[in-house]
């Protein structure tokens, strides 16, 4: 059952979190069936909360539903692992983390967001141009995790104006 858009609460992620952000994260990602491995780890998310933050969304039993990678640069602002829990996707939990994350980089002086997108999910590029990002180059694929049959990757660079 998806939960009213009314009754959701964003809110800065803690070291509490962590451990439900993973399990979160990893079942988010298992689409991407391309890698070796989980998307994240105590590790690697306990990395990304000292160099950025989490924004998450969490309904009004305190289940987190969705969370997005935000980490400020300048006047810029960098948005990775947007992820919502699969009981959760298509309820527009997406858009609303988003929208989430402009307003806290505006809050903090940006002026744009950049994005990366993985070059083997070509599916997200239409759905992040709808939502306002154009592509702005590419950049070879740095990531803790290996690619599976020797596929090929690299990232698509994408932005936004705030």
């Amino acid at each position: 059952m998806n939960a009213s858009l009314e009754t959701i609460t964003i809110r800065l992620a803690t070291p509490a979190d962590r451990p439900r952000l993973i399990s979160l994260i990893n079942a988010a990602f298992a689409i991407e069936t391309f890698l070796e491995g989980t998307r994240t780890d105590e590790e690697r998310l306990a990395a990304m909360m000292q160099k950025g933050e989490i924004l998450l969304a969490e309904d009004a039993s305190g289940q987190i539903l969705a969370c997005i990678y935000a980490e400020t640069n300048g006047d810029r602002g960098y948005l990775g692992q947007l992820a919502v829990d699969p009981a959760h996707q298509r309820a527009s939990l997406g858009k609303q983390m988003l929208a989430a994350s402009e307003a806290h980089f505006r809050n903090k002086g940006c002026k744009a967001i950049d994005i990366t997108v993985l070059s083997l999910r070509p599916e997200l590029l239409p759905i992040y141009k709808r939502l306002g990002f154009v592509e702005t180059g590419t950049e070879e694929f740095h990531i803790s995790r290996a690619l599976k049959d020797h596929q090929q990757c690299h990232c698509i660079k994408m932005s936004k104006p705030l």
